[in-house]
């Protein structure tokens, strides 16, 4: 895959802490979310267990020093996966053990099943994988690989590292839907979508947004060349509804709106996107109700009257008791 890469005149948000890009490696990288009743196995599995294998020798600093050119030169290595955990596949090189999380794998299934993920990791052990190395920190003894950069051509992923900065715009494909966000293919070199990126409203998972293998258009909200790493952003390459919002909308008037969420002190609901109001249970309806869901469900159309607006605070307020 190209990258397509666009300028675009927008304000540069602030530098991303550390602490956006733990997500990269967080154990529960998976998508789709199971019913709880379809997770009722057995645990006697052997694959409800982590096989880590014991290394034979300690880490050796000429190793890290090679492994380092190798990443360096944009190399890829045939490796064996030795183990596996949660997160992924184990493999070893000379004296280091390496880590492939299950997002850079070719082929993952899309499921938070833990016994199936873990089944589906172990029957990768004993298998070759060509892999191209994405991170590396020997004084954290890190050693991540991807099966999927490891597609791209010799100098692909430099090069989109060096095309690109703050305010572009950029396609890909999204091959990954986590809790915590997406991973988008830009080819050979994913970015992340961290989910309070994907809009300007309320979103529960990035499911709701996006589905795998979508081509999307994103904003780069950061590039970090030494680290490999690139922040993408949806929202940002639309201007935010809440700055505006006392200029499209007053109080009195009657919207449109879909039901989005319906919680014990009233329901929100959606009049555009990512702009979003609170109907409170007080006005809701006439007379007395167990719960507002006895009066609105989630996805039901409803016409409802702005009773207050607060840009500033992002908040809405609505009533489908007061509608003339």
């Amino acid at each position: 895959m190209t990258a397509n890469v666009q300028r675009r005149d927008h304000t540069p948000p602030p530098p991303l802490e550390e602490g956006y890009w733990a997500a990269l490696l967080h154990e529960g990288e998976f998508a789709e979310t199971v019913p709880v009743e379809d997770q009722h196995h057995s645990q006697s599995s052997e694959a409800t267990e982590d096989y880590i294998p014991p290394m034979s020798v300690e880490p050796q600093g000429s190793d890290w020093d090679e492994v380092r050119r190798i990443m360096q030169d944009d190399e890829v290595i045939d490796l064996l996966v030795s183990g596996y955990n949660r997160g992924g596949l184990l493999v070893e090189w000379r004296s280091l053990r390496g880590f492939v999380p299950a997002s850079q794998l070719l082929d993952f299934p899309a499921t938070s099943n833990d016994l199936a993920r873990r089944k589906t990791l172990l029957n990768r052990v004993g298998q070759q994988l060509v892999l191209r190395v994405i991170e590396l920190n020997e004084e954290q003894n890190r050693f991540i690989l991807s099966e999927r950069a490891a597609k791209a051509e010799r100098g692909e992923r430099a090069d989109i590292l060096a095309r690109l900065s703050t305010g572009d715009s950029i396609s890909g494909k999204v091959t990954n839907l986590c809790d915590f966000g997406a991973f988008v293919d830009l080819g050979g070199l994913e970015g992340l979508i961290h989910i309070s990126e994907l809009s300007w409203g309320r979103v529960g998972h990035p499911a709701d947004i996006l589905e795998r293998g979508q081509e999307v258009t994103a904003y780069v909200l950061e590039v970090n060349q030494e680290a490999g790493r690139i922040a993408l952003s949806l929202k940002r390459l639309h201007d935010d509804p809440w700055e505006t919002v006392h200029l499209r909308y007053q109080i009195g008037e009657n919207v449109q709106g879909v039901i989005t969420n319906v919680v014990d002190f009233g329901a929100f609901a959606r009049i555009e996107e990512g702009l979003e109001g609170l109907i409170h249970v007080s006005e809701l309806a006439e007379g007395h109700f167990l719960h507002p869901r006895n009066v609105v469900s989630e996805g039901q159309e409803i016409n409802a009257r702005i009773l207050s607006i607060d840009g500033r605070a992002r908040r809405l307020g609505l009533s489908l008791r007061s509608i003339s």
